[in-house]
């Protein structure tokens, strides 16, 4: 579902979902302070799925019966939740609040080529190559060449972030590929679902029985993160699928990195190298000369 035109509206939402998703960021670099990242993502997918069956329910929408379903959620939930969220979350620990969301946009990248390898009509043409090349290069100069030439806990950090940005992209194919059917709204909730089966039991092996915060701080976190950040996000996200189609939601990941770099600015005295707005830069195009619009407004010029 593709549009070419967005309304004042959808432009509204999209803001405001990229303003949430980039202030996420910085609400797990808070919670990473108090909690280990395993202990943090399970509170992330257990609170958010326990909004978004209780907003399931009270839509009265259909709860699925067939065991394949749950077992497609299972499998989305590893995906789209426990292996990103873990990967990242251990990332930030090592790295800034603004590099991470620069190596998240790079999801919509990933998403190109997997679906491009899984779906007869989604072929790699030669205008998405072109953008998937020179979005590779950005990811590679926001790196920094100092990363390949000396590998350290940092490199791996930044390489566990885009690790994650991968696993969206198969969850994006296995979403389409299984719960095409269902309501955005079920899914979503079914997908935590399966996510909070996998984590807690992972968690409490690792970190033992997730503990209960004691900072303030995490408990704002914990509270923006799950319910904010992601049960909300995800009702936000179907809600500009639905007004403005999937291709225009994809330009929401350009508007995380600027609220994120800021935020970890303020916040955090985060300060990024060079590097990392040209990497950004690069990415940003990149995603532009996929998405071919601007191509088509200049030839209609």
């Amino acid at each position: 579902m593709t549009q070419t035109s967005v309304s004042t509206h959808a432009w509204t939402l999209m803001a405001l979902l990229g303003a949430i998703w980039g202030a996420s960021f910085l609400a797990i670099k808070l919670g990473l302070e108090e909690l280990p990242f395993l202990t943090l993502v399970a509170h992330r997918v257990v609170w958010a799925c326990l909004i978004l069956w209780a907003y399931v329910l009270i839509r009265g929408l259909a709860v699925p019966r067939d065991r394949r379903i749950w077992g497609a959620f299972l499998v989305m939930g590893l995906l789209n939740n426990v292996i990103p969220f873990g990967l990242m979350a251990w990332g930030q620990q090592f790295i800034e609040t603004g590099l991470t969301s620069i190596f998240n946009a790079g999801t919509a990248i990933f998403g190109v080529l997997v679906a491009a390898a899984v779906f007869a009509d989604e072929r790699l043409t030669m205008r998405k190559a072109i953008g998937v090349l020179i979005a590779f290069f950005g990811v590679a100069v926001a790196i920094g060449l100092e990363s390949f030439q000396q590998f350290d806990i940092r490199s791996l950090a930044q390489l566990a972030v885009i690790g994650g940005t991968i696993s969206y992209a198969f969850a994006a194919a296995w979403a389409r590929k299984t719960m095409s059917h269902l309501p955005p709204q079920v899914s979503a909730a079914g997908m935590l679902t399966g996510a909070s089966v996998i984590i807690l039991p992972v968690t409490i092996l690792v970190d033992g029985v997730p503990q209960v915060p004691t900072l303030p701080q995490t408990w704002a976190a914990i509270i923006y993160f799950g319910i904010v950040g992601t049960a909300l996000a995800y009702l936000l996200y179907y809600r500009i699928i639905t007004l403005a189609g999937s291709g225009n939601a994809m330009l929401v990941t350009l508007l995380i990195p600027p609220v994120a770099i800021l935020l970890g600015a303020l916040v955090l005295g985060e300060r990024l190298a060079p590097s990392a707005f040209a990497g950004f830069g690069l990415l940003a195009l990149g995603l532009i000369v996929i998405d071919g619009r601007i191509f088509g407004m200049l030839r209609n010029r």
